[in-house]
């Protein structure tokens, strides 16, 4: 699940974040530490779940979660007690007390909805150019990793958003999609040939990394 952490202290911004790197279901987007920078992630990032304070200078995070139309999962981080009503009532995952224990992290981590596992995806929702688009995964080719971006090809377009391969490959579905190289995943269906340390997918030859051969060939050859 991808994360954000919005909180204007950076030692408690520092916490959350030591504890979604124990994480591995977790991937943490970006840092804020203020309602307006938080805004400004939202509109160009996917983001599963908010890590919000509450008291903080200009928008409160209670008013920032109440500004958005459709919020993701939420879990407050906050030194009040006096707004665990009012957050409740929002309809947030947890309430978190600070200083609170990894222990009683991982608890509210752990009361995040999930997709049920017999649910695959059938398309995949990115944002590029400033623009949200949804993509059919039928229609994708390959993803191209390039730094903090990857490139989506498909079979008439490509999409180029801010986003990482693992974190990729955790939303796509394992029977379809397949890790070749630390820069490339591929469709299977998409794959023509394969010859050497190369994939040929659409005229374009993807290398092979060593470290992924061997099991992309055991499903390749099944």
């Amino acid at each position: 699940m991808r994360c954000l952490i919005i909180d204007d202290e950076p030692v408690a911004r520092e916490i959350v974040r030591k504890y979604i790197d124990k994480i591995p279901q977790l991937e943490l987007v970006a840092e804020c530490e203020d309602a307006m920078q938080a805004l400004n992630i939202l509109q160009a990032e996917v983001v599963d779940v908010l890590f919000l304070d509450i008291n903080m200078p200009g928008i409160s995070g209670i008013g920032l979660l109440k500004s958005l139309p459709k919020p993701p999962a939420v879990i407050f981080t906050t030194a009040y007690s006096k707004y665990a009503v009012e957050g409740f009532e929002l309809n947030v995952t947890d309430y978190l007390l600070k200083p609170f224990s990894f222990e009683r992290f991982l608890m509210a981590v752990n009361k995040l909805p999930k997709r049920p596992d017999e649910e695959e995806p059938e398309s995949l929702v990115l944002k590029s150019d400033g623009r949200t688009f949804r993509i059919m995964l039928t229609e994708v080719l390959y993803f191209e990793s390039s730094g903090d971006y990857v490139t989506i090809h498909t079979k008439n377009e490509r999409f180029t958003t801010y986003d990482r391969l693992k974190s990729l490959m955790e939303r796509l579905p394992e029977k379809d999609f397949v890790r070749i190289h630390k820069s490339y995943i591929v469709a299977l269906r998409s794959i023509h040939f394969v010859e050497g340390n190369q994939v040929s997918v659409n005229g374009a030859e993807l290398p092979i990394g060593k470290t992924y051969r061997e099991d992309f060939l055991n499903r390749f050859e099944r």
